[in-house]
């Protein structure tokens, strides 16, 4: 690619998502590699260089990080909650803005995809409603059914709220660029959101108008801290993964959308699809309608995510039915992916069997264009 195309391609134009400027749209997803540091659930140097090597997007946003030891479910995964995670956050924030680069924190809350070996006390995980979902996680025992939860009593819901609040506090501290809220996946702020998983008789459940009450408040809380111009959310409409449906989606997130719309957050990220599907599929009509119908709901940055290829962000930005798009595996494989796209270079393929635990194998060894003969 010439350097007259680069500087009209739709992914390298600059995204302006004030006060940030991007300086691309090739934006890295959050992507859980279960690698924390034990004990503690820290990040540390080997975390800093994977990050750092990434730098080169226009926007990283961090793999799934836990706001509280209830909101762990998954081995490894880290944490934002205690002073030593957030100087291993720090170690990460510092190397990648070396490297030229804006880096967010997502923050997550698992819910009831969680296990009692990951509890204070062996005690139930915390849900909407005490509705066991039909998934598994990773512990130290492996592959095991997820436990069966409880529901929060309307008392502790101001205590979950106020845990984001300092998550947030606390991403501030470590040095991000600002905070995504994981409202997506089938985790905790997913299922106070669809009716398949809260089946609240209070406030917090019901009529769509308060099913989003909890996400809202969180959401509220992240932007006391950062303002709503350092604020994203991630929502996943359609995806059935954990377990997840709502028997009207396009009512609930446009409703849920125009309430973040209000708020002024800086952008929503969207994992469009409703399954897993080979990279560069275009989207159903079910998923572009949906898509469509939340971007006309939003007035800040749509961001779009889910199995795409460089062809079809182009395609979708340049119709102006994108902002930017998130990449997942083809940034793990390929920490200069912007540079590779720009080149119209070969992608490396990720390796399935080191995505999750290890060490620097699948996690720092991948190489990028320097470490390659030039033609």
């Amino acid at each position: 690619m010439t350097d007259d195309l680069y500087d009209t391609d739709p992914l390298f134009t600059p995204l302006d998502l004030e006060p940030l400027m991007l300086p691309n749209r090739v934006l890295m997803s959050p992507m859980t590699r279960s690698r924390a540091r034990q004990p503690g659930d820290v990040q540390g140097e080997m975390h800093a260089r994977y990050y750092a090597q990434r730098a080169s997007a226009g926007m990283i946003v961090t793999e799934a990080t836990q706001v509280s030891p209830q909101g762990k479910g998954y081995i490894a995964t880290p944490g934002i909650y205690s002073e030593e995670q957030v100087e291993g956050w720090r170690t990460v924030t510092t190397a990648v803005h070396a490297n030229g680069g804006r880096i967010f924190a997502q923050l997550w809350h698992v819910g009831r995809i969680s296990h009692v070996s990951f509890q204070p006390d062996d005690e139930a995980p915390l849900a909407p409603s005490a509705i066991r979902a039909n998934a598994k996680t990773f512990t130290a025992g492996g592959l095991e059914d997820v436990s069966e939860p409880r529901a929060l009593e309307i008392g502790e819901i101001k205590a979950v709220v106020d845990e984001f609040r300092r998550a947030a506090e606390n991403a501030e501290a470590a040095g991000f660029d600002g905070v995504e809220l994981h409202g997506g996946n089938g985790y905790l702020i997913d299922q106070f959101l669809r009716d398949g998983s809260n089946r609240r008789k209070d406030r917090f459940g019901g009529r769509i108008s308060n099913r989003i009450k909890f996400p809202l408040q969180v959401v509220e809380a992240l932007t006391d801290v950062w303002g709503p111009e350092r604020v994203g959310v991630r929502i996943s409409p359609l995806s059935g993964f954990n377990d997840m449906r709502d028997s009207d989606p396009t009512k609930l997130f446009s409703a849920f959308v125009t309430e973040l719309d209000r708020i002024g957050v800086a952008f929503i990220d969207v994992v469009e699809r409703a399954g897993e599907v080979a990279p560069g599929t275009p989207l159903t009509a079910e998923e572009d309608a949906l898509a469509s119908t939340l971007r006309d709901n939003f007035s800040n940055a749509y961001l779009a995510n889910g199995s795409y290829d460089a062809a079809l962000a182009r395609e979708r930005i340049d119709a102006r039915q994108a902002d930017g798009v998130f990449f997942g595996r083809p940034f793990l494989a390929n920490p200069d992916l912007p540079e590779r796209i720009r080149r119209g270079a070969e992608l490396e393929e990720a390796r399935h069997d080191t995505f999750y635990g290890g060490e620097a194998e699948g996690y720092l060894d991948y190489p990028t264009l320097s470490w390659l003969p030039v033609e």
